[in-house]
């Protein structure tokens, strides 16, 4: 073993960023964990790099603070190549550096080092109760932070909170608190955080200090791990052509989309502008001094082709939400592949947009009772077709104040018709309702909010087994209704509660089980949601999600139950954080399809305890018929 010091990112020696390195023997095994860490102390740098040759071209890397072993370190990785240079163990050439952190290219000629970083990503936006939380560690007041930058979790190895300062006094004369830095640092799972404000005398891009108490490492001179993410976070444009998200930006609102109250737009957002590309003879004069107002620059909706070719910088796109054609026009770019940040945000709703759409879940629970009553009392008196009944739902919505439009195409489905999840009633030749099953997925767009809900009907004489499966499916959207989840949860992670029951009599069904809802924007919205299939997006505080599990048995029947949930917290221990879910939708659930010996007591409590509060928060707008009614299908069971 030998052991030395390296000054990165420097030519003068007692200058840059020191590191300690430590060169492993060829037959020399990693010493204990315990004895690299005191190596690391005694060497009292930032990290300390042991590093062992596996072949002529790879070599492993092992980091240590003076206190903990850490995945990733750049300027100890640099030093790690300066040094085997210097001792003419490597020469000019590609060579690998295998790291927790995975495996990085490491180009060496008599000059310089270059170190490949991982591929950036933000891994996460906080909200301003966070981002106060964050700013007060440091002792500075959220008026002192830059005003059109809001901090990040970034990764290019190892996860850093990126944190904007409006001044250069602020960021050299704060004064951390260690022990709140430290709490933020464990909460957030992060190694520390990476603060800078701009030149403003453009002689250097910014100017940075680092700070990982978490790791034994107060502050830190250099860093390029952090400095890589926070390249990544200066991005030079941002281009956006999902038209939720443009919507929810500049927070307007169209209709050039049936069901989605949007306009046929792009933009591209840089830190000093922000262009808006539309056809300008949708906007009025109203509009176009709101834009204006707001700095916002509206173009024509054509002039963004021959705009973005023009392009030179780092442009963060998302390739799930872009054509082709954007790619090709942008590509001699350097491209960051990452999720808008809008659609993370957007998914948050703040408290104005939770309390409006759980007013318009109880005016459009209303509109659903009024249907229910009405199928349940005429269905044999009238004749009453798939397209009729899609018609007296619509129109009942329609009556709603602050109504826009459908949030989406209405399935209304009878017997076998709902085992096709997407079905679409004709308006000629359709399927009249009889004695059985159907399926009613509807929901409208109002000022309020957006609402999706879907309601199965049982009429007459009804089969055993269809409900039984209605049932099955019941005990599976309860059990997820009542979940508690430590914080960093996915969808996918709780999908199985949905399922279980279906799952154990060998039924499935092949979609999701929940889907993001846009506030007066798309029905579907990202990114999170519950499926089975892999979703990385955790579920957090304030997002809506659905819970609709179904079970379709083609040539006979389809069965979804759907409300929303509201996330929320739950409690804190020990064991860390904890959410829940709170039911926005409204409505009574058909007792006349459930079979109740197989609800246990819990259940049966919570189906209870739901329709309880569904009859509180719907009679007072019902006739007294209609009362009546509702209070006969919410009764205990």
């Amino acid at each position: 073993m030998r052991i030395f010091i390296c000054d990165a990112f420097s030519s003068e020696i007692f200058k840059g960023n020191q590191a300690g390195v430590v060169i492993l023997d060829e037959k020399e095994n990693y010493p204990d964990k315990i004895l690299m860490k005191n190596i690391a102390a005694e060497l009292k740098h930032s990290e300390t790099a042991f590093v062992k040759k596996i072949d002529d071209k790879k070599f492993k890397i092992r980091y240590f603070t003076p206190t903990e072993e850490v995945e990733l370190c750049g300027h100890a990785t640099i030093s790690v190549f300066s040094v085997l240079r210097e001792l003419k163990l490597i020469f000019s050439g590609k060579y690998i550096a295998e790291t927790l952190a995975g495996n990085l290219e490491i180009i060496v000629d008599k000059d310089f080092i270059w170190m490949d970083m991982s591929s950036p990503k933000i891994e996460y936006i906080f909200n301003l109760d966070e981002i106060k939380e964050i700013y007060s560690a440091f002792n500075i007041d959220t008026v002192q932070a830059t005003k059109n930058l809001i901090p990040k979790i970034v990764n290019t190895g190892l996860s850093d909170i990126i944190i904007p300062i409006e001044d250069k006094n602020i960021l050299d004369s704060f004064i951390m608190n260690k022990e709140k830095v430290i709490e933020l640092s464990k909460k957030y799972k992060v190694v520390g955080a990476h603060l800078f404000t701009f030149d403003k005398d453009k002689k250097v891009t910014a100017f940075c200090r680092n700070i990982a108490p978490l790791v034994g490492i107060d502050e830190e001179c250099a860093t390029g791990t952090s400095n890589g993410a926070l390249t990544h976070y200066l991005k030079d444009y941002n281009i956006i052509s999902s038209l939720d998200d443009i919507a929810w930006i500049y927070n307007f609102r169209g209709d050039d989309v049936q069901h989605n109250p949007v306009a046929l737009s792009f933009t591209v957002i840089s830190e000093k502008k922000a262009s808006l590309y539309i056809n300008k003879n949708k906007l009025n004069e109203e509009a176009k001094k709101y834009f204006k107002d707001n700095k916002v620059e509206v173009k024509g909706y054509f002039e963004f082709f021959e705009d973005i070719k023009k392009l030179k910088g780092n442009i963060l796109v998302d390739f799930n939400k872009i054509s082709y054609a954007i790619y090709e026009a942008i590509t001699k770019n350097e491209l960051i592949n990452s999720m808008n940040p809008s659609t993370y945000l957007k998914a948050h709703k703040n408290e104005t947009e939770i309390a409006n759409t759980k007013d318009i879940h109880i005016q459009d629970g209303v509109a659903i009772v009024k249907f229910m009553y009405w199928l349940k009392n005429n269905y044999k008196k009238e004749n009453i077709t798939e397209f009729s009944a899609e018609e007296k739902i619509n129109s009942l919505r329609e009556k709603i104040e602050g109504y826009i439009d459908l949030s989406f195409s209405t399935i209304s489905a009878f017997g076998k018709n709902a085992a096709m999840m997407h079905y679409s009633a004709p308006e000629k030749n359709s399927t009249k309702i009889e004695d059985g099953v159907y399926l009613l997925d509807s929901g409208g767009t109002y000022l309020k909010g957006t609402t999706d809900i879907t309601r199965t009907f049982f009429l007459g004489k009804v089969g055993k087994q269809e409900k039984i499966d209605n049932t099955l499916v019941l005990k599976g959207m309860l059990a997820l209704s009542r979940a508690k989840f430590l914080f960093g949860a996915t969808g996918t992670n709780l999908d199985i509660l949905a399922r279980q029951f279906l799952w154990n009599v060998g039924i499935d069904y092949k979609c999701g089980t929940g889907h993001g809802v846009g506030h007066i924007l798309n029905v579907h919205e990202g990114p999170h949601g519950i499926r089975f299939q892999y979703n990385p997006q955790r579920l957090e505080v304030g997002m809506i999600v659905t819970n609709e599990p179904g079970a379709y048995i083609e040539g006979s029947h389809g069965i979804r139950i759907e409300n929303e949930l509201l996330v929320k917290e739950f409690c804190e221990t020990e064991h860390g954080k904890f959410l829940e879910f709170e039911t926005i939708t409204y409505a009574p659930i058909d007792l006349d399809g459930i079979v109740k010996t197989l609800l246990t007591k819990e259940e049966k409590q919570q189906l209870n305890e739901y329709h309880s509060e569904v009859y509180k928060k719907l009679s007072p707008y019902l006739n007294k018929k209609e009362k009546e009614f509702l209070k006969e299908y919410t009764k205990s069971i």
